[in-house]
């Protein structure tokens, strides 16, 4: 299939020119040249002081303030504060939204969503400052992603100190973004590659964050497969998680590469992966505070992240309504096709029937259930 090859470099001339970095442009584009260059071209980019007018940049450092603003007062005390419960999501490692062994047969993979836990903002804050995996004071790792909107409705209190939306992406896309999230995580925090069907506007505001990113027409390098679902229960009695399958079973459409795979098991991911490990280099990108990340619809990411002087790394995003137009039309053609994807000489049994199935697989499920094809679950991110 060289043409599906020939196409991966097409694409990354098209998007990056003569250049292996992602743009960066040092103010916000008019509307215009954001629609025409970027937008209209699924190209994504970098917006440098983008948002330092922003007074989340300066006030969200203080905690005190950020627990102040996220106070509600007790209804039977009115001179008393209690601070706003908030959604926060618990893993053992930091990786919500990944694959893991199952844990009726470890041979083979799961996708696992995090334990999410309603708590106090400013034990939130605490638990994700301080979150260690392994540790045996916090034997968590702690991640603020509740995505769903979440900055509107957990965090609204907050609204005033940033824009509600981005008005010259706005004005280019025509609509108002139909979710705004907040992120709130620490080194630990993770998130696989996946890709979502928004336009996604995702500004840093403390620490920084990394991006891996692959244009849509590398589908085929995704190895995107089937894996049944399965939820962490984090028990608070014996500071322990335990991982269980849904059911009724429900399967997740999701990327099985790991990009950074340990020593010990990198030979075998190569194996297995190899239009990934062997094919053009993701692009790679860090989005610093007062920044702005163009994501366009249906880029393939994986998200880590660096934190600031507190242990931590804050972003929001926003997520716009695609375009369901011809590019849709042309991804949708691209995934019907079979690719001969997969090294399985070396392969377990198993192994082997799960990468002779067509490398491409990806279909349509609720949007709810899966970033791969619609709206949920990991969102950066995601996300």
């Amino acid at each position: 299939m060289a043409a599906i090859e020939k196409l991966w470099e097409e694409v990354r001339e098209l998007s990056l020119g003569t250049s292996s970095r992602v743009e960066r442009l040092e103010g916000p584009p008019s509307p215009l040249r954001f629609l025409r260059d970027f937008v209209s071209a699924n190209r994504p980019c970098i917006i440098s002081n983008a948002t330092l007018h922003w007074p989340a940049i300066t006030s969200w450092t203080d905690d005190a303030y950020l627990t102040r603003a996220l106070s509600a007062s007790d209804s039977t005390d009115a001179s008393t504060t209690a601070s706003a419960l908030v959604s926060v999501h618990l893993t053992p490692d930091g990786r919500a939204d990944a694959l893991v062994p199952r844990p009726d047969d470890p041979s083979s993979l799961c996708f696992a969503s995090a334990h999410v836990e309603r708590m106090p903002f400013d034990l939130a804050l605490k638990h994700i400052s301080n979150s260690s995996s392994g540790s045996i004071s916090k034997p968590f790792v702690a991640y603020a992603q509740q995505q769903n909107d979440c900055f509107r409705s957990e965090y609204s209190a907050l609204s005033p100190d940033v824009e509600s939306h981005i008005p010259w992406a706005t004005e280019a896309l025509g609509c108002f973004p139909e979710a705004v999230n907040l992120w709130i995580g620490n080194h630990l925090s993770e998130t696989s590659f996946h890709k979502d069907h928004y336009e996604n506007l995702y500004a840093v505001i403390s620490g920084e964050k990394h991006f891996l990113l692959l244009p849509p027409t590398d589908l085929h390098r995704m190895y995107v497969r089937e894996y049944p679902a399965a939820q962490y229960i984090y028990s608070q009695d014996t500071g322990e998680f335990t991982l269980e399958l849904e059911k009724p079973v429900r399967n997740v459409p999701w990327c099985s590469v790991n990009p950074y795979p340990s020593l010990s098991n990198e030979e075998r991911e190569i194996s297995l992966y190899p239009l990934y490990f062997n094919g053009p280099k993701p692009l790679e990108c860090t989005v610093k505070a007062g920044e702005i990340l163009y994501l366009p619809s249906m880029w393939f990411h994986y998200v880590r992240q660096s934190p600031d002087s507190r242990g931590r790394t804050v972003a929001i995003n926003y997520w716009y309504d695609m375009q369901f137009d011809i590019k849709y039309a042309y991804f949708n053609f691209l995934q019907s096709i079979h690719y001969p994807s997969s090294n399985i000489s070396g392969s377990s049994e198993k192994e082997r029937d799960s990468l002779q199935s067509d490398g491409s697989a990806c279909h349509p499920i609720n949007e709810s259930n899966c970033n791969i094809n619609g709206k949920g679950n990991s969102g950066e991110e995601s996300p």
